[in-house]
């Protein structure tokens, strides 16, 4: 580990983390902050600019609030519309502990739910502070006129979700994330109307600027003209979404990337836990070396599917083969596997778990299709509620899996198997969700902060919207009030320049690279890399491994890449080269994170590291802390910083989802 990261400096002094985490009971903490925060009044407000990068439901609930509590407010995106933001592809829900069922739910409940998912991995107050707002977004949302799901007598309707045994998950049917951002854009729409917010579309940031220590500013690519812009402000908002297309295929959108996340780090803000990674276990698997990327089937399906694959061997491969087909498999001879093994949970354990289990299998000879795929079957939920039934809960998602595999789901099994899909680790942010630079926040996925080391599903929307509506609109008046008599920032100071000529000098080196190798075709061979060395199974071997294969892509990547065009015009492949230069030192920091955690936690599987049944082994001795690294220089060694993790209200366990 010495050789790649240095893990000895986290003793010292200057490397202490302060979280900022507030006194008194869990339960009281965050009504005590915002009982005692310092705020800014209407008329100074009117004098202060902040920045927000990103319009999903993060980036888009922030700026709308903020518009509306009356701060000059600068949104950028890299779509044509905010409301193109890749929260829209979001599917399945968001959570609530609104109890609307009457099944045990609970603010509680719901707060160690998303510990125990996460592994027992995330910091304690963040999450109850998630929990404890949850029921506010609802409530937002409905007011905005978001078409969820009702029961027939008019009430909000609820389905289940993993790692949950209530039904707490609110939907409007297969396209809530949609559905949330039309609501979010909405409220962000009429804050531009009344000239709070400003907004920037087709920008893309390429570097934060700091002055005296804080965030004053960024610098964009206009991605229409090519023009390099400078903005500036009092505080900046990153909300630019995770990392996981550092495997190149993935079920986010193709312009989804980590490159704000990485200019923070090379600027001084810590990442978090990079080696938590969420795999989804319910994808379309892949079907060709020319895909560019995979498409999610909803988590909400395993309400009503059920999960299975041949007991016999001879008859997966006999269905490999195209000699029989699924529905040929008599129900004697499925084998259930989340069922068998997960009694108390079923087909609705956690993502990780579930996705493990599905590689186990198909591992172990009994996949189909290609082998890498596992049937989700709904033959069961129709004989038991009827197709049309089904057909409203889940008509949209069967559609489009028939226009992509062209099987009809409601007369033979969906084929699935896990994919990349989701990041929880990213931004180190503290309680304010602020970064270690002063001034500098990030909300929902770019930040670490919620999850653990694995997030349950329905949870990211919850995050996103909670953060934005209903967190960093105190905390960013509680940074702001001393602020109030600082003038408007101008962007002609020497943090500029300076930054604005970095920018251009990366770009020309790329440009002048002119090697033979496109943006895609190197991006394709460092997903290869991680997925088979830092995917779902790691171990030491396969780690090392990695660091030295990243390193050959790095390698080839400044040696032979070739981007076509020119950097002062539209270019897409300069985009995608500018992101997969940050994507490299994301899969870098990934594998050294994962390599320092020696234990299996949630995602991160350390194979080394497993009890006899097969389960993640903890080490709660020497990891319970939250991995921060600092970046030091390109061809230095990241310091490793530990921000321990206290529980004073839960008993800390080994996870438990058969019983």
């Amino acid at each position: 580990m010495k050789d790649y990261a240095d893990i000895e400096s986290s003793k010292l002094p200057e490397y202490q983390i302060d979280s900022k985490i507030p006194e008194g009971p869990l339960a009281q903490k965050w009504t005590n902050y915002k009982a005692h925060q310092k705020l800014v009044n209407p008329a100074n407000k009117r004098n202060l600019d902040v920045i927000v990068v990103g319009t999903g439901l993060a980036g888009a609930s922030a700026a709308s609030t903020l518009g509306e509590l009356g701060f000059n407010v600068l949104n950028f995106c890299i779509q044509d519309s905010p409301r193109r933001a890749h929260s829209i592809a979001a599917q399945g829900g968001i959570n609530a502990a609104k109890d609307y069922q009457n099944d045990g739910d609970s603010v509680y409940r719901l707060f160690y739910d998303t510990i125990k998912g996460g592994d027992f991995r995330s910091r304690e107050a963040n999450v109850y502070r998630l929990a404890e707002v949850s029921n506010n977004i609802i409530d937002q949302c409905v007011a905005q006129g978001v078409p969820f799901a009702r029961e027939y007598g008019g009430l909000l309707a609820n389905r289940s979700f993993g790692g949950a045994q209530v039904s707490r998950t609110f939907y409007a049917k297969g396209q809530t994330g949609q559905q949330l951002l039309l609501g979010a854009y909405a409220s962000l729409n009429r804050q531009i109307k009344k000239g709070t917010v400003k907004s920037f579309n087709r920008r893309e940031m390429l570097d934060v600027v700091i002055i005296d220590g804080r965030a004053r500013g960024i610098i964009v690519r206009n991605l229409v003209t090519g023009e390099i812009e400078r903005y500036a402000a009092h505080a900046v908002v990153l909300a630019t979404g995770g990392y996981g297309r550092a495997f190149f295929l993935s079920t986010n959108a193709m312009g989804c990337n980590g490159s704000a996340a990485v200019q923070a780090f090379k600027k001084g803000a810590y990442l978090a836990n990079l080696a938590f990674t969420q795999i989804h276990p319910t994808c379309i698997p892949v079907h060709g070396e020319d895909q560019s990327k995979l498409t999610l089937m909803s988590e909400s399906l395993r309400n009503d599917g059920r999960i299975w694959v041949p007991k016999k061997k001879e008859d997966a491969e006999a269905i490999r083969a195209g000699k029989k087909k699924p529905t040929d498999i008599p129900d004697e001879d499925r084998d259930f596997y989340l069922e068998r093994r997960y009694p108390a949970f079923g087909n609705l354990c956690p993502r990780d778990i579930a996705s493990r289990a599905a590689k186990e299998r198909c591992d172990a000879g009994f996949g189909v299709g290609t082998g890498n795929a596992v049937y989700l079957d709904f033959k069961y939920a129709i004989n038991r509620l009827g197709e049309d039934v089904v057909r409203d809960r889940y008509g949209n998602l069967f559609d489009m899996y028939q226009m992509i595999s062209d099987d009809n789901p409601y007369e033979t099994p969906m084929m699935i198997f896990p994919a990349s899909h989701y990041t929880m680790g990213g931004i180190w942010v503290d309680y304010e969700l602020q970064t270690s630079i002063k001034g500098l926040f990030a909300i929902g996925e770019c930040n670490f902060s919620d999850h653990g080391a694995n997030r349950l599903g329905a949870s990211a929307l919850m995050q996103g919207l909670a953060d934005g509506y209903f967190v960093i609109p105190y905390t960013m008046q509680n940074y702001l009030s001393d602020q109030i008599k600082v003038p408007h920032f101008t962007t002609d100071a020497k943090e500029f320049d300076e930054a604005e000529k970095a920018v251009r000098a990366r770009i020309e080196k790329l440009m002048n690279i002119k090697g033979t190798k496109s943006p895609d075709q190197i991006h394709k061979r460092l997903g290869h890399v991680m997925w088979d060395l830092v995917g779902m199974g790691r171990t030491l071997q396969s780690l090392v491994k990695a660091l030295d294969e990243i390193e050959e892509v790095r390698k080839e990547f400044y040696t032979d890449l070739r981007v076509v065009g020119r950097a002062d015009d539209l270019n897409t492949e300069l985009e995608k080269a500018l992101r997969l230069e940050d994507f490299l030192v994301i899969a870098k920091m990934m594998a050294i994170d994962a390599l320092n955690r020696n234990e299996s936690c949630g995602a991160h599987f350390r194979e080394e590291y497993q009890l006899a049944d097969g389960e993640a082994a903890r080490n709660d001795k020497d990891y319970m802390y939250v991995s921060c690294w600092k970046y030091t220089g390109d061809n230095e060694k990241p310091v490793l910083l530990k921000e321990p993790l206290n529980y004073t209200e839960i008993k800390v366990q080994t996870r438990n989802y058969k019983s």
